[in-house]
C-alpha cells in the first residue's frame, strides 16, 4: 500500500515508518520538524515537509501522494503544556487533524489510523480500562484527541472514511535504529536512563502513598514495536472505531526504577516528591478487543526486555538524534 505517515519524524511515527517499509509498503512522511527529528526518518521513506495547520500545504501533498491510507501521529502530547496553552493544542491536534481529513476526502483516501490516547478516559472508574469506559478527559491534550475521534466518527458515517482510533498507554522501548528523544523529556523510562547516562542526578517519584502495592503509581508499558504492529494490523480489513493498546499488566514507578537498575548496572538514585495533580493510581489497559478483532498480541511484554531495548539505543545515541 501507499501510506502517508504524519508525524513520521517523531518517536512512534519513526518506528512505524520503519516497520511499514520492512513490510513492503511505500511510505511518505509528512512532518514540520518542529518536535521531530530528520534523522529519525528511515532513509527508504519519501519526505514532504509541511504543517497540518496549513490547509493548502497538506492538500497539495495529498494530491501528489494519493495515499491508500493515512497513519496520523502528528500532535502535541504534553499534558502540562496543554494546561498552559490550550488554544495551541486545539489548533494543532484538532484543526490540523480536520485539515488532514478534508484533504483525504478531496484525494479519495478513505482509511485513517489515528494515534489517540488513554488520556481521553481521564480518571477511570474501572481498571483494566475497556473501550466502553466513559471518556472524560481532564486536560486539553486528552480533550483535543477525543474531539478528533468524535469528528472522525461523523466523517465515517457521512463520508465513508474508515477511521481506527488506537488509544494507547505508555509507549516505550526502541528498535536498533530508532528510539525516544524528546525535549523536554517527560516519560519515565528515558528519564531514568538519563540518570544512568549521567545526564541527571536522580529520578523523582511523584508520590509514594497511593493505594497500590508499593505506594507508587501503576502504569501499563507497551513496547514501541508492538504498538507499531497494531497500527499495521489496523490497516487491513474493514476495521474502524476504538482499540486500547496495552499489555494489561501494571508496573509501579518503583518496579521500573528497580528493573532499570538491573539492566543498566547503575544505582539510579531516586527521591520521593509530592504527588502531581491528576495522576491516577492505576492506568492499565484491557486490550481484549485488539486481540479478538485485530489479531494483535504483544510480543515484547516483559519490562526488562522493554527497558533493555531503550537502554541499548540510548547508549548508542547518548545525545539522542542530535538535531
Amino acid at each position: 500500500m501507499r501510506i502517508l505517515v504524519t508525524g513520521g519524524a517523531g518517536y512512534i511515527g519513526s518506528v512505524t515508518t520503519e516497520m511499514l517499509l520492512d513490510a513492503g509498503h511505500e511510505v511518505t512522511v509528512f512532518d514540520n520538524f518542529e518536535r521531530g527529528h530528520r534523522s529519525a526518518i528511515d532513509v527508504r521513506a519519501n519526505v514532504e515537509e509541511g504543517d497540518l495547520r496549513n490547509r493548502t500545504r497538506i492538500a497539495e501533498a495529498m494530491a501528489v501522494i494519493k495515499p491508500d491510507a493515512v497513519m496520523h501521529f502528528a500532535a502535541y502530547a504534553l499534558v502540562g503544556e496543554s494546561m498552559e496553552v490550550p488554544e495551541t493544542y486545539f489548533q494543532n491536534n484538532l484543526v490540523g487533524g480536520l485539515n488532514l481529513v478534508d484533504a483525504m476526502l478531496v484525494s479519495g483516501c478513505k482509511k485513517i489510523v489515528f494515534s489517540s490516547t488513554c488520556a481521553t478516559y481521564g480518571q477511570p472508574d474501572r481498571v483494566p480500562i475497556t473501550e466502553e469506559e466513559m471518556q472524560k478527559p481532564e486536560n486539553p491534550y486528552g480533550e483535543s484527541k477525543l474531539a478528533l475521534e468524535k469528528a472522525l466518527r461523523w466523517y465515517e458515517e457521512l463520508r465513508g472514511i474508515k477511521a481506527v482510533f488506537l488509544r494507547y498507554f505508555n509507549a516505550c522501548g526502541a528498535t536498533a535504529k530508532f528510539g525516544e528523544d524528546h525535549d523536554p523529556e517527560t516519560h519515565l523510562i528515558p528519564i531514568i536512563l538519563q540518570v544512568a547516562l549521567g545526564k541527571r542526578e536522580e529520578v523523582q517519584i511523584f508520590g509514594d502513598d497511593y493505594e497500590t502495592p508499593d505506594g507508587t503509581c501503576l502504569r501499563d508499558y507497551i513496547h514501541i514495536v508492538d504498538l507499531s504492529r497494531a497500527h499495521i494490523l489496523a490497516l487491513t480489513g474493514d476495521h474502524s472505531g476504538p482499540f486500547n493498546l496495552g499489555n494489561g499488566t501494571g508496573y509501579s514507578v518503583k518496579d521500573v526504577i528497580e528493573t532499570a537498575r538491573r539492566v543498566t548496572g547503575h544505582p539510579i538514585p531516586a527521591r520521593v516528591a509530592a504527588r502531581r495533580p491528576g495522576d491516577p493510581a492505576r492506568l492499565i489497559a484491557s486490550a481484549q478487543k485488539a486481540h479478538d478483532v485485530l489479531g494483535w498480541r504483544p510480543g515484547l511484554d516483559d519490562l526488562e526486555s522493554i527497558i533493555k531495548s531503550a537502554w541499548d539505543w540510548h547508549q548508542e545515541h547518548p545525545e539522542g538524534y542530535g538535531d
